[in-house]
């Protein structure tokens, strides 16, 4: 009687340990399909399309350039990163993408910008596909 018992409870925790293994690999591989980037929003602006180019093609710029140039897309989303934000750029044509990070961490404790120990850190990221204009 007492191997009978002994034997169900062996049984029912390898079972609790398999399915445990089971989701930790279901979540796992969700999160690796799904990517990085979530809350994603982008708005195309151009009257025609543009192929592709590769991502290292693209400029990366933090403001807009003096140059002459056209909006042809916006980006945004939580999570992703300015290469990201170029990839995407890439995938409609784009010579360059203005990157601008938004929100952040904040510690109560620290008042000052200059004192601001997460000042590298975001919550949300917006980039701006751009075209440069052709002649003067």
């Amino acid at each position: 009687m007492r191997n009978s018992v002994s034997s169900a409870i062996t049984d029912h925790s390898t079972h609790r340990t398999l399915l445990t293994a089971r989701l930790v690999l279901l979540f796992t591989a969700a999160t690796i399909l799904t990517g990085c980037a979530t809350d994603e929003a982008y708005r195309y602006y151009a009257t025609e399309t543009y192929p592709a180019k590769d991502a290292r093609e693209v400029e990366l710029l933090s403001e807009p350039p003096s140059r002459p140039h056209e909006v042809i897309a916006d980006f945004q989303a939580r999570g992703a990163s300015a290469s990201y934000m170029r990839k995407r750029a890439a995938e409609i044509g784009a010579d360059a993408v203005i990157v601008v990070t938004l929100g952040g961490y904040r510690s109560p404790h620290e008042k000052w910008a200059s004192d601001d120990s997460h000042s590298t850190s975001y919550t949300r990221i917006t980039a701006t596909a751009i075209r440069y204009k052709e002649g003067p």
